[in-house]
């Protein structure tokens, strides 16, 4: 087509052009209308969102304030009901005071006269003190919950004699390997026994009697039906002497306690056995050993009886035993025989422990720190003893 041609459609073609440019403006603009319709939509949600969160928030600050307020109300009462169980237990102490436990002792009139003449002659055989100690419980001071550590039954103790402050732990009762905390710090902080040094003995224990003393760890071993203490030297881990318990037909020396057949326990006095036997199964026997033969110096049957105690130990030559009481998680001294006859039953000081997990598995005095070492339910707790002089017969 020529030039000439072009320019001849050039004024047919210009309205079609201008037709499909304003059509293409109007889409543009209703494109543009329908965006900000769009923008305008978004903004006034975004509003709406925001103040529907402002509201929450503040909502929310309201009930956290109240929750606070609430908290502190639970608070205040908890506090005020731990006053109201301290008084209780102090009112429940002075009850118990004020009603001693029933004797432990059972009296059969047909055997008044035997029992009489039998307690003669045993005044000949009073103990001869070795040391001037004169004084008894007269209460549980305080008591401190360390932690928990290892099973139910087990039992945790200082040197009773030395100065170290190294804690051993023997867990369950029948075990060959004594974790050693070098202070009370470690053995509190740590739960695992990454830093406690491992102590394998040479024969495995038997019960939580075991004790350690002056730097050697008196423990029982069981032989078939014989039980032997093992003098074992912590230093050096050998074992220095060791001796067959001279009594037939042992049974279990507590009640609650089955795996407990000799109990080793340290006063100031030294060293003592609690044990029992078929030849007067229903009561304790007391024994005062040698700690360096591991002799048997002096023995007793005492009046304290088997059934239902967990755990014993002795304080300047008496013997307390510790059973259950009549209200449960209760534990109480129930039992003092003072082997000296420097303390009269009726001037014995009979103490409860406050508070329990389970049962002590055992309990553990030191004559050093006038504290006793217990083990209740797989936790460790520290008793402080309140003391006071014994009133002579």
């Amino acid at each position: 087509m020529g030039p000439w041609r072009c320019l001849l459609l050039l004024p047919l073609l210009a309205p079609a052009l201008r037709a499909q440019q304003q059509q293409f403006m109007e889409y543009v603009e209703r494109r543009l209308t329908l965006l900000e319709e769009r923008i305008s939509q978004w903004h006034d949600q975004s509003s709406r969102y925001s103040t529907e969160l402002r509201d929450f928030k503040n909502q929310v600050l309201g009930m956290l304030e109240a929750a606070e307020k609430e908290r502190e109300a639970m608070r205040a009462e908890a506090e005020g009901a731990a006053v109201r169980v301290d008084r209780l237990e102090r009112e429940v102490d002075y009850l118990e005071t004020q009603n001693p436990a029933p004797p432990c002792v059972e009296v059969d009139e047909t055997l008044m006269d035997k029992q009489v003449a039998t307690a003669k002659q045993r005044k000949n055989e009073k103990y001869t003190k070795l040391t001037d100690c004169s004084d008894t419980i007269a209460s549980v001071r305080a008591m401190k919950i360390l932690k928990r550590f290892g099973s139910a039954s087990g039992l945790w103790t200082k040197d009773a004699a030395g100065s170290s402050e190294k804690i051993y732990v023997f867990d369950g009762t029948a075990n060959d390997t004594v974790y050693v905390f070098p202070r009370m710090r470690e053995f509190t902080l740590f739960s695992a026994t990454r830093k406690a040094a491992r102590i394998k003995l040479p024969y495995p224990w038997v019960g939580t009697g075991h004790l350690v003393y002056d730097g050697h760890l008196y423990y029982i071993r069981q032989q078939g039906p014989s039980f032997q203490v093992i003098k074992f030297n912590l230093a050096n881990k050998t074992v220095v002497d060791s001796s067959v318990f001279p009594a037939e037909e042992q049974i279990p020396v507590f009640g609650l306690s089955p795996s407990t057949y000799i109990e080793v326990s340290a006063d100031e006095e030294g060293l003592w056995a609690i044990y029992a036997t078929k030849e007067d199964e229903k009561n304790m026997c007391l024994a005062k050993l040698d700690p360096g033969s591991l002799d048997i110096e002096q023995m007793w049957d005492t009046p304290c009886p088997r059934e239902n105690a967990e755990g014993a130990f002795v304080v300047c030559g008496a013997l307390h035993v510790v059973y259950n009481t009549r209200l449960p998680s209760r534990a109480r001294v129930q039992c003092v025989f003072d082997v000296s006859g420097t303390l009269a039953p009726e001037d014995a000081a009979l103490p409860y422990f406050p508070k329990r997990y389970g049962s002590h598995a055992s309990l553990k005095y030191s004559p050093r720190e006038r504290q006793i070492y217990a083990w209740d339910d797989g936790y460790q707790i520290i008793y402080r003893m309140e003391m006071k002089k014994k009133l002579e017969v």
